[in-house]
């Protein structure tokens, strides 16, 4: 499965992170609100933030989202599902408060799912805290439909996550 593709959309272009683009992400991660429904509610301090980055750039998978005038919007990671192995997952994604609301995260999202699909994906899971509303609006959206939550260990020590799933050949696949 390739997890570092270079992705363009109508709006962004996403790119495999890079140790240059932290800078960039730890900047537009640098909105309290953004990590309000999150369990790391702190990660908007550059001294939180950066280290977790880090951590996704060893990991692999993440991708930086850019706007088409190349200003660091976001970014989001493919990743193996500790929980439904063999499946894929999406996440570990923010985006800036300008893009909220609108259809920035499905055009995002869409473009990752429709990757994973290409390479024969059947599921593709979708995780993060069962209080957050936000991700689980967003997620509606996309067509996903939610499963029981689950207990997901990341590297950080367990937390009960809400799971969602999207079946990309019926949803998204050209």
């Amino acid at each position: 499965m390739d997890l570092t593709p270079k992705l363009q959309t109508k709006r962004f272009t996403l790119s495999p992170l890079q140790a240059s683009d932290i800078p960039a992400l730890t900047h537009a991660a640098a909105d309290p609100l953004i990590w309000e429904q999150h369990p790391a509610k702190d990660r908007w301090k550059a001294d939180v933030f950066e280290p977790y980055v880090t951590w996704l750039l060893a990991q692999g998978g993440t991708l930086t989202i850019r706007s088409a005038a190349g200003m660091a919007k976001g970014m989001s990671r493919f990743y193996q599902t500790p929980d439904i192995a063999p499946d894929w997952g999406i996440g570990f994604t923010f985006l800036t408060r300008d893009l909220w609301g609108g259809t920035a995260n499905a055009e995002v999202k869409g473009a990752m799912i429709d990757h994973l699909a290409a390479q024969g994906a059947n599921a593709v899971w979708l995780h993060f805290a069962p209080d957050n509303t936000r991700s689980l609006r967003a997620t509606g959206k996309l067509g996903a439909t939610r499963a029981e939550d689950e207990v997901v260990d990341y590297g950080f020590g367990p937390s009960r996550n809400a799971r969602m799933v999207i079946f990309p050949k019926t949803n998204f696949a050209s």
